[in-house]
């Protein structure tokens, strides 16, 4: 195979390099001169077609400017035409109308009537105001006759209080004001001309509303966009470069490419700087200087890699920037190709030179080639080799002595051979002792790795940071836990003082731990951590590492996060609280609603007699009003004490929303939107109807308080797994496995404090002013979701307003339960005389006020203090008993439930009424009789004993109370 020897190639190539460079000289001497003359002229006739194409724009600007002053100009003369005209019509008016002998009041009248309904133009009217900023003509109902002194504007002024004090001050004018459309709540910008009419005490106005004017200068400025885009659309720069226009906004006016023309190409950034390309170009606007910048091609869409210069320049007249662009490749097309033609004559001439030179080289360079052949060889072991060169010059005597040294070098390798012999018997006997040695101390490095990495595999999966440091506090291992927190690596922190790797407060905190430790001290403590953005709370605990003479070496420092063990104790605590405040209302509602029922009765047997005098009528009727908000008040209690009577049916989750929508779209704000979303196929819940739309209610209606500037309230209701919401711990409590139909109502409101948001669901707690809310609705809502065994959260959303989300558990059973038969429509129409009723009631104040009411009602009453007091009367014997009324809370063995047993088994028809403050042991027992609320009238006692033998209330029954069949009655 042919090859060139090295110095033939580098004389063959240093002849290359000369020729190389006369060629570069000539071509960097010409072709560069050429190409910029070339471009400079292609660049300015770029630049004379934008000139050319910004008069034209320029002049049609100046047209348009024009016109504005026209429109305003004819708008101004307008309005004032129609004030004078107002004004003519007025005093003729007025004069017609006296001397046909009108009253002023009946021409006044007639003549705002008439205004009302003038209008002109588009949306035009006049309007008239007296000098107290009361409009007496306005054809919007909103405004007419209205006293508008204390209108504001979203500007916060008064706006026609100063539109009169204006004319007042100037006599008429032209002003500017903010105003809504007819049959709209928009406010808008509005032009008016205002004049004074001392004659009347007047003032009169008329306008227009600036959007309309600006429709009309927008139609001017289309049609001059439509004129530039038909002179613009057949101009065309070198080959591929064209004129367009945009606006400061980045709206694209004016495009040739049908895809970019029309949009908004704000987000379209420059690939050269990375700025948004339509500020490069308006920074360039008439600077005189090019942009440069890269863009696709048409026969390369998307690729944006092909160099562009644009010419900016800036029509203030239209906030318009004309822009020419052309490609730089375009520029350089015809200096491009008379560089190519320079440099195809040079490369012939390259070519041929090198052919030249490599003849030359070649020639020069045999002999030595020949001469690192025979080198060669002998490099390779052919002692035998020799050049074979004869001649009479240097090179000759150079081939001679080269071949008189190989034949030396023969020889003493020869004798070196023998020698390297005998020396290598005696290295491979100690290479073969080292070998073993070497074997052997690798076996042991082997296990001290494996070891090293089953510690450091056991130390990485463990949750903790652990880290060991020795006496200087410089690191000497770190797990992974330790490393991700810190930000380090394996490597890195190797070797690093502690205070290097953790921040410097974190330091000055933990230093004095770390003296402790160093001085032989276990020392434990707890320093709160940003693990990936989110805050951790750590226990760390430090052990000293001793050597052999009990000396500290060295620190372990081991860091666990309980930072969920620290909130789990927190809710547990709260609820802890929440329960031994729920128990303490219940129990204060029992002896509130005794004291009640006492003063309720007392006032109204009061009322009732026909001696009171009549003045005592207005402290009476307040002082029920506030017994029966009392009364209210402590059934809100028992419901955030989990202590109410619950009726509990299956309900769907579409029909319950149905419904509440129905009972919040009348109270609900009309600027505020209620959305609902719930999921398909939502399974049902078993809770009391009535009490979970009264919740739904609740909270939609304090998510609408906290919106009162409008906006959007979203109530949702989806399936969702427990199992899943488990790691969520921002519930109440920790929400056990199964399936749940989860209720939440999100608002754009004002949010809840970070005090409202622990404080939420306490009893009295209330963020409204004094007197606006009683503090127990939030409450109330948490003790039923509670007592039907969901879960609650409070939370604000991430932009704005609060989300009050209630956990029910779903259930598969039947979803119109018929548990019970209709009531029978029979109501029994004889009334008592005289028969027997036991009334058992341990307070003596409360059961004087019931002996009364059943003595009203012409029952004859036999009393018992306590249960077992009535079982010793039942048991001996009441013939003529029809009827039993008791306490549900008593001193003494025997309980109300006895008496109810012994009631059934021994006065079969006999009716049994059991009253109650609160029903906590109702929760514990299948009662299933009448259940009269505390406090109650004469009027629900009577229904309540109807019920016994109706099933169902009479139609003059107001009281509250749960009949044999567990419904509820109002």
């Amino acid at each position: 195979m042919f090859r060139l020897s090295t110095i033939t190639l580098r004389l063959f190539v240093l002849l290359i390099l000369l020729i190389s460079s006369i060629f570069g000289a000539i071509y960097l001497l010409s072709v560069p001169l050429i190409k910029n003359n070339v471009f400079t002229l292609e660049l300015n006739s770029n630049r004379q077609v934008l000139n050319v194409v910004y008069d034209l724009a320029s002049s049609i600007s100046f047209n348009s400017n024009t016109y504005l002053d026209r429109t305003l100009n004819h708008h101004e003369q307008r309005l004032k035409s129609i004030v004078e005209l107002s004004e003519h019509y007025i005093e003729s008016a007025v004069i017609n109308g006296r001397q046909k002998g009108r009253s002023d009041a009946e021409i006044w009248q007639d003549i705002f009537f008439s205004l009302r309904h003038f209008k002109f133009g588009f949306e035009g009217y006049v309007w008239i105001s007296d000098y107290d900023a009361k409009i007496l003509a306005h054809p919007s109902p909103l405004f007419h006759d209205t006293d508008m002194s204390l209108y504001i504007d979203v500007n916060g002024e008064r706006v026609i209080p100063k539109l009169v004090a204006l004319a007042l001050k100037e006599g008429e004018g032209f002003y500017n004001y903010k105003w809504s459309r007819l049959d709209e709540t928009q406010v808008i910008d509005k032009y008016s001309f205002v004049k004074n009419m001392p004659q009347w005490g007047l003032v009169i106005g008329a306008g227009v509303y600036i959007d309309d004017i600006e429709k009309e200068i927008a139609a001017q400025k289309e049609k001059a966009v439509k004129d530039i885009a038909d002179v613009l659309k057949d101009i065309k720069i070198s080959n591929n470069g064209y004129l367009y226009v945009f606006d400061s906004k980045g709206n694209m006016l004016f495009h040739p490419n049908a895809n970019i023309n029309g949009i908004n190409f704000k987000t379209q950034l420059n690939p050269v700087t990375g700025n948004p390309i339509y500020k490069d170009l308006m920074a360039m606007a008439d600077t005189g200087e090019e942009l440069y910048y890269k863009w696709d091609r048409p026969d390369d869409p998307g690729h944006y890699n092909y160099e562009k210069l644009s010419l900016t320049r800036h029509l203030s007249g239209f906030d318009w920037y004309i822009s020419s662009s052309v490609y730089f490749d375009d520029l350089m097309f015809s200096s491009i190709q008379l560089s190519q033609r320079i440099v195809a004559i040079g490369v012939v001439g390259l070519l041929v030179g090198a052919l030249v030179a490599f003849l030359f080289a070649k020639w020069i360079t045999s002999p030595i080639r020949k001469l690192s052949l025979t080198a060669q060889k002998i490099n390779k072991g052919d002692l035998m080799a020799k050049t074979g060169i004869k001649r009479n010059d240097e090179l000759g005597v150079l081939a001679e002595s080269f071949d008189y040294m190989v034949s030396r070098l023969r020889n003493n390798i020869h004798t070196l051979n023998l020698r390297v012999a005998e020396r290598t018997q005696g290295l491979s006997e100690s290479n073969q002792q080292l070998l073993g040695a070497v074997q052997r101390l690798e076996l042991t490095q082997s296990e001290l790795r494996a070891t090293e990495a089953r510690q450091r595999l056991i130390l990485n999966a463990l949750p903790a940071q652990v880290a060991y440091l020795d006496s200087d506090l410089n690191f000497v291992f770190a797990n992974r836990e330790y490393l991700e927190i810190f930000n380090e690596t394996k490597d890195s922190i190797v070797g690093k003082r502690i205070s290097s790797v953790v921040e410097a407060d974190m330091y000055a905190a933990i230093h004095p731990h770390i003296e402790r430790a160093l001085q032989g001290e276990r020392v434990i403590y707890e320093y709160p951590l940003i693990d990936k953005g989110k805050p951790i709370l750590t226990r760390r605990t430090v052990l000293p590492f001793y050597d052999e003479s009990k000396k500290v070496v060295g620190l372990l420092t081991l860091s666990i996060d309980i930072t969920k063990e620290r909130e789990t104790e927190i809710r547990l605590a709260e609820a802890s609280k929440m329960k031994t405040v729920g128990q303490l209302s219940g129990g204060l509602a029992h002896d509130f609603n005794n004291l009640l029922t006492i003063i309720l009765g007392n006032l109204l047997a009061l009322q009732h007699q026909d001696a009171v005098p009549e003045a005592w009528e207005h402290h009476l009727a307040p002082a029920i009003r506030a017994t029966r908000r009392g009364a209210d008040l402590t059934r809100r209690l028992l419901a955030f004490s989990r202590r109410q009577p619950l009726s509990p049916s299956y309900l769907e989750p579409q029909s319950l929303v149905h419904d509440v929508v129905a009972l919040i779209s009348a109270p609900l704000p009309d600027h505020i939107i209620l959305v609902t979303q719930v999921t398909d196929h939502c399974p049902a819940i078993y809770v009391d109807s009535a009490l979970m739309e009264d919740a739904l209610v609740n909270l939609l209606l304090n998510s609408a308080d906290a919106m009162p500037k409008g906006g959007r309230l979203l109530l949702s209701v989806n399936k969702v797994n427990g199992a899943k919401l488990d790691s969520r711990d921002t519930f109440d409590e920790p929400i056990f496995p199964g399936q749940y139909v989860l209720f939440s109502i999100q608002d754009s409101g004002t949010g809840f404090t970070p005090e409202a948001l622990i404080r939420a669901c306490e009893p009295f707690y209330t963020t409204k002013l004094s007197g606006a809310g009683s503090g127990l609705g939030l409450s109330m809502v948490f003790g039923f979701v509670k007592q039907s065994k969901g879960y609650m959260r409070v939370t604000n959303n991430d932009d704005t307003g609060a989300c009050v989300e209630v956990l029910l558990p779903a259930t598969d059973g039947v979803k119109d339960m018929a548990k019970y038969a209709l009531p029978s429509t029979t109501r029994r129409t004889k009334k008592p005389n005289n028969a027997l009723v036991l009334l058992i009631e341990d307070n003596q104040d409360v059961r004087s006020v019931v002996r009364e009411q059943l003595l009203g009602l012409g029952y004859a009453v036999i009393e018992a203090s306590t249960a077992d007091e009535a079982m010793g009367l039942l048991n001996v014997g009441l013939p003529s008993l029809v009827g039993v009324v008791s306490d549900g809370v008593m001193p003494g063995k025997a309980s109300c439930y006895d008496v109810f047993s012994l009631v059934q088994e021994k006065f079969t028809t006999a009716f049994f009424v059991l009253m109650t403050g609160y029903s906590d042991q109702l929760i514990q027992t299948e009662y299933n009789g009448v259940l009269l609320q505390k406090p109650f009238d004469s009027t629900a006692l009577a229904g309540a004993i109807e019920a016994n033998f109706t099933g169902y209330l009479t139609d003059n029954f107001t009281g509250n109370f749960t009949d044999n069949s567990g419904h509820k009655h109002d």
